[in-house]
């Protein structure tokens, strides 16, 4: 049975520009999917008799989209952090043990049942800000059986909460104390990604590209398994230093290319002609005090599509609000609240190579949030507030 949700104001962003308003709105939806979207005045007749939910005139946009996380994890960095901040670099602490080996002795010595536990908490958190679909990565085990753990984690969080998850496999997160690059390649990252494609548990395939991880020849490689897979790549690119990561990611067609502190000319370009999205993590930027910013105007000037997400992780970046993630974007990128706003909606569902969802339209997947603001450019500006009335999965109040 339809229903016909009334009173309420839309930013449908289905448009090329601005927020694509609809003041005194209206939007049908049944099985999942949007039926109708437009002004209340002009509600189809077919429509009329159905059951009606008053929005009491809230401001309604898509669902918000988290395109990169690292939710599953166990432990925590807190004490890296204060290392940080009495002067030790991220470098300095990945060379030194920490970092990401010290999250996947913790993922690893982890339970399945209290990786998902402690997972569930950090969605919870999400949820909280609007966010009806979000990615997960693996990379915190870099073998085989916590890499397919991670994955199932992921997967079953679904089964916990109303909310789409797109899993994404990142063995080539990091490579383990004494062990070679293209050796852990083989021996480990590319037979745990067949195992978990064979298991139905991912959905594309990304990589660390960087001086502290994996060169641009071994990410190749990991590109060529996962394009005889089957599956999409997307790569973390130009975080630290500008390896011409985007640039080959680009060349596989990728998603995304996510980070880009160092992205030049050359791989604005590169990503451009590929129609891949740049996934900004002002997170990051900020967590470990960056001043290099990414090539925003760059970006803008070459018609790539800008997504915002948290990069939620341990290390770089412990957070769980996307709305905290759109003001740092304004604040510390100089993105506009509506660009925040297609960047957590319309940008990201890009990222993810998810067309069903992310504006509001007919025959999208009917995915909304509810606030309590009067402006979508509130959602930006406000810090530390989550003016959330009601999210929507699938036309499914939540």
């Amino acid at each position: 049975m339809a229903t016909v949700l009334t009173g309420a104001r839309l930013a449908t962003l289905a448009g090329d520009g601005g927020y694509q308003p609809v003041p005194a709105g209206a939007i049908v939806v049944d099985d999942g999917r949007i039926q109708y979207c437009g002004p209340a005045a002009a509600l189809p007749a077919q429509f009329r008799g159905e059951h009606s939910l008053s929005l009491d005139g809230r401001l309604v946009t898509p669902g918000l989209i988290d395109c990169h996380t690292h939710l599953v994890y166990a432990g925590s960095r807190a004490r890296e952090f204060e290392r940080r901040q009495l002067g030790a670099s991220y470098e300095d602490i990945a060379r030194a043990g920490g970092g990401i080996a010290s999250t996947v002795a913790a993922t690893r010595a982890a339970s399945e049942a209290e990786l998902t536990a402690a997972s569930l908490a950090r969605l919870d958190r999400m949820l909280a800000q609007g966010i009806t679909t979000v990615e997960i990565k693996s990379g915190y085990g870099l073998d085989r059986d916590t890499e397919l753990k991670m994955l199932r984690c992921a997967r079953a969080l679904t089964q916990a909460r109303a909310v789409g998850i797109r899993t994404t496999f990142l063995g080539a997160h990091a490579i383990p104390a004494g062990m070679d690059g293209d050796a852990y390649l083989d021996d480990i990252c590319l037979p745990a990604l067949h195992a978990a494609a064979a298991a139905g548990l991912v959905d594309a395939v990304d990589g660390y590209c960087e001086r502290i991880a994996f060169n641009t020849v071994q990410i190749g490689r990991l590109f060529d398994a996962a394009r005889a897979l089957g599956l999409p790549v997307k790569l973390h690119a130009e975080q630290l230093s500008n390896l011409g990561a985007s640039a080959l990611a680009a060349r596989f067609g990728a998603l995304s290319v996510d980070h880009l502190e160092y992205l030049d000319e050359a791989g604005v370009a590169a990503v451009a002609t590929a129609g891949t999205a740049a996934v900004l993590l002002p997170g990051a930027f900020y967590a470990l005090r960056e001043t290099q910013q990414p090539p925003i105007e760059l970006l803008r000037k070459a018609g790539v599509p800008l997504a915002i997400a948290t990069d939620c992780n341990p290390g770089t970046s412990p957070m769980t609000s996307i709305l905290l993630a759109m003001n740092m974007a304004a604040t510390l990128f100089g993105l506009t609240p509506e660009e925040c706003l297609r960047g957590v909606t319309q940008n990201a569902a890009r990222a993810l190579g998810l067309s069903d969802r992310g504006v509001l339209a007919p025959g999208m997947r009917a995915d909304l949030a509810v606030w309590d603001v009067d402006d979508p450019a509130e959602l930006s500006y406000r810090i530390g507030d989550a003016p959330l009335h009601a999210r929507f999965v699938e036309g499914v109040a939540c």
